[in-house]
């Protein structure tokens, strides 16, 4: 449950007054996994001061790892919520990781980084608020293996709800009740067998002080998602941070597993994270307006930076190497860089709403592999990059993207194609990003060298599916 605290003071007297044994201090690594170190309550109360509460750790996945540089964790005393799935009673805290000879933000911290994007807005002149709405799907699985050696490699999965389990001899019985490929948006149960099991998710989620206000079965068997209302820019992704653990253990206490893994079936629909996004000011929402679908020109401007920069986002927004086997036409993806009110194959989606206070861009090309500040705030700087140069996306496209003639196809550029392709593109295109010096080189630097490391990995491992083609040529 959220704790409602304000000052380190408040969380201390909750440590107090509960009795609590553990405080979870908690921080994001660049690839967006939430990392964590306990504390015993005992040492919490000697020290008389959350704020205190440093922890050394070692230097940053993304830095130099013969390097050994001593960060402090420093508590959002804000943030305090108690672990519904901690046996001992504990209280966790997000943290921000901080220079302890500097007490500056460290630059490679996630959270500082998306602190950084929120405040350039407001220092900026443009806009006081920045909200995000995201919407993480995600895949819940029975059954998971997978080995890589250097003379063997496979993986494999298996799902109830899966239509390739209709021919299965099960020791319970086969049911036969089961979406069919791309069947799954929104058959009622026993067809949705997962119905249980995402309410005990959102009703989780809500005793954390997440605001939910819905879930559903995904396109594709044995997917998901659930609706997590939008939030400022920061408080989203911590809120992302929640969304995922949350799924990951209900699921585990279920005898299940989930995955946020973009795209871990062939032949169906992958797992997007649809972000929608706002500026206001004064209380006013800014991209509202009397343009194209009710637009501002500011929101056009917005969409067009989301554009113009979109190959080099794709690096924080789709982050991963199984990102591009999401991003292919076909499977709802949105794969054109375009914007449309009606066409959801569009990369930019304006979703319909009469009220002014609900207008917003939804950019459908991140995925849940995507680690949420840096995303959210790489996104953020790209649309304000449009508004500071009047970047007009051209016109819209109403039609059915994939219908189009192949002369009027060839025209409208697309997101990357892969990993690779986006990190060169991040490397050559970064200067959007430094402005206020929210993203610096050494980040970004950073941020590639790790992600590299993932593209060699995955270049260099041959494919079962290479054997299949190519082992009797």
């Amino acid at each position: 449950m959220p704790l409602n605290c304000k000052t380190p003071a408040d969380v201390l007297q909750v440590v107090k007054e509960q009795e609590l044994k553990y405080v979870d201090l908690r921080f994001t690594d660049p690839r967006g996994k939430w990392q964590h170190l306990t504390m015993t309550a005992d040492f919490v109360d000697r020290i008389h001061s959350v704020t205190a509460l440093c922890s050394t750790v070692r230097r940053s996945p993304a830095g130099n790892r013969s390097t050994r540089s001593d960060m402090a964790l420093i508590p959002d005393a804000t943030t305090a919520v108690m672990d519904p799935f901690a046996a001992q009673s504990a209280l966790i805290l997000f943290c921000d990781v901080v220079e302890p000879s500097t007490g500056e933000p460290y630059v490679r911290d996630p959270r500082s980084i998306a602190k950084k994007a929120e405040a350039y807005v407001a220092s900026s002149g443009l806009g006081d608020t920045v909200y995000i709405g995201p919407e993480a799907e995600f895949f819940v699985f029975d059954d998971v293996r997978y080995e890589v050696k250097m003379n063997s490699c496979f993986y494999e999965f298996s799902s109830d709800e899966g239509p390739y389990v209709t021919g299965r001899i099960l020791p319970e019985g086969n049911a036969g009740h089961r979406p069919p490929i791309k069947g799954g948006y929104f058959p009622v149960p026993p067809v949705d067998s997962c119905m249980d099991l995402r309410a005990e998710m959102v009703s989780t989620m809500q005793d954390m002080g997440l605001v939910m206000d819905k879930h559903h079965h995904e396109v594709a068997p044995s997917q998901h998602e659930l609706g997590l209302v939008f939030s400022t820019l920061v408080k989203a992704a911590d809120n992302i941070q929640i969304y995922k653990y949350v799924t990951h253990m209900v699921a585990q206490t279920y005898g299940k597993t989930a995955t946020f893994m973009p795209k871990p079936v062939t032949g169906d629909n992958g797992s997007g994270m649809h972000t929608h996004q706002s500026i206001w000011k004064d209380g006013k929402p800014l991209f509202a307006g009397s343009g194209y679908a009710d637009l501002s020109d500011m929101a056009l401007y917005y969409i067009g930076g989301i554009i113009k920069h979109a190959k080099a986002l794709n690096a924080f927004t789709n982050p991963s190497t199984n990102s591009y086997k999401r991003l292919i036409p076909g499977f709802e993806a949105p794969v054109l860089l375009a914007y449309s009110a009606r066409n959801r194959s569009a990369s930019c989606r304006i979703p319909f709403t009469s009220n002014p206070k609900g207008k917003r861009v939804e950019v459908r090309f991140p995925d849940p592999t995507c680690n949420p500040y840096l995303g959210f705030a790489a996104m953020l700087m790209a649309g304000i990059d449009g508004i500071q140069n009047k970047i007009h996306p051209g016109d819209a496209i109403d039609k059915n993207l994939y219908d189009l003639p192949p002369e009027e196809l060839a025209a409208v550029p697309t997101v990357c194609g892969s990993l690779r392709e986006a990190l060169a593109n991040l490397d050559s295109g970064r200067d959007f990003l430094k402005k206020g010096d929210v993203f610096t080189d050494d980040l970004i630097d950073s941020y590639i060298e790790l992600k590299w490391e993932e593209v060699y990995n995955f270049e260099h491992t041959p494919h079962p599916v290479e054997f299949q083609m190519y082992y009797s040529s």
